[in-house]
């Protein structure tokens, strides 16, 4: 999402997003803002998990399979 990018609220949205920036301190728009960020982030976190996991090294599934009980 760009930081330039406007979100279309209703008028009750924006009513109870403003009363939630007053009751946090801030300006409306700084706290639409700070939502864009963590949206971002939370939206970076979820990409990064979905990753594959890289596979083990030689030497790693060596002392992995070493460590296993016989049987």
């Amino acid at each position: 999402m760009a930081a330039k990018e406007q979100v279309r609220l209703s008028e009750g949205q924006r009513a109870y997003e403003a009363k939630r920036a007053a009751k946090a301190g801030v300006s409306l728009e700084k706290w639409l803002s700070m939502k864009a960020q963590d949206r971002e982030k939370l939206a970076a976190a979820t990409a990064k998990a979905a990753e594959p996991a890289k596979k083990q090294g030689f030497l790693a599934r060596l002392l992995e399979r070493a460590q296993r009980p016989i049987g």
